[in-house]
């Protein structure tokens, strides 16, 4: 109701301005509501209600001062339970957080420690690898010498073989020329020139 008694002014209103004779309505209405303003049964309404709010203000106020303090009260309360808990979510945070930090540092040593277990075993077999490549090179590097001296030694047999046979071949060849020239000589009489 309290929601329609606007409405219902607000329409009157605007049918008092909006109508053709509105002045006359108006004043009509407006006497209207003056008489019932005036009413005796009203007037005694209004003088009622006047005297109940000043009887009852002051008991009022007190409970209104009565409702602030108690919300005052636990808004203390609140605030003290809203601390506390913050102080013991804080605590709780902390202790988490080292004991995340002591784990991650214990995790950190563990990796640290195989890792370095790890780099040693790598370099102990890379060590045992190239001692193993190096003795295998050492004996190819003998393998290969023998081979070049041996091959050293058959050319060098070869070439001997070469030279002899040359020298042979150029001893007959000469020979042979020393022949024909003394052959020459004796049909001519002349020495032949060398």
């Amino acid at each position: 109701m309290k929601r329609k008694l606007p409405l219902l002014v607000g329409l009157a209103i605007g049918y008092v301005i909006g109508a053709r004779a509105g002045r006359e309505k108006y004043d009509k209405l407006k006497a209207t509501a003056e008489h019932y303003w005036q009413d005796p049964r009203v007037v005694k309404a209004r003088s009622d209600v006047e005297s109940y709010a000043r009887t009852q203000a002051p008991i009022i106020r007190d409970r209104a001062e009565t409702v602030a303090k108690d919300v005052a009260a636990t808004a203390k309360d609140v605030a003290a339970k809203t601390s506390a808990t913050a102080k013991d979510v804080a605590s709780k945070t902390s202790a988490t957080a080292k004991d995340v930090a002591n784990k991650t540092a214990a995790t950190a040593k563990d990796v640290a420690d195989k890792t370095a277990a790890t780099a040693k075993d790598v370099a102990d077999k890379t060590s045992t690898t190239a001692k193993n490549v190096a003795g295998r090179v050492g004996d190819v590097a003998d393998d290969v010498k023998d081979q070049v001296v041996k091959t050293a030694g058959d050319i060098k047999g070869r070439g001997e073989d070469a030279v002899e046979r040359v020298t042979l071949s150029v001893s007959e060849a000469r020979d042979r020329a020393l022949e024909d020239d003394e052959d020459d000589d004796d049909e001519t009489g002349k020495p032949a020139a060398l």
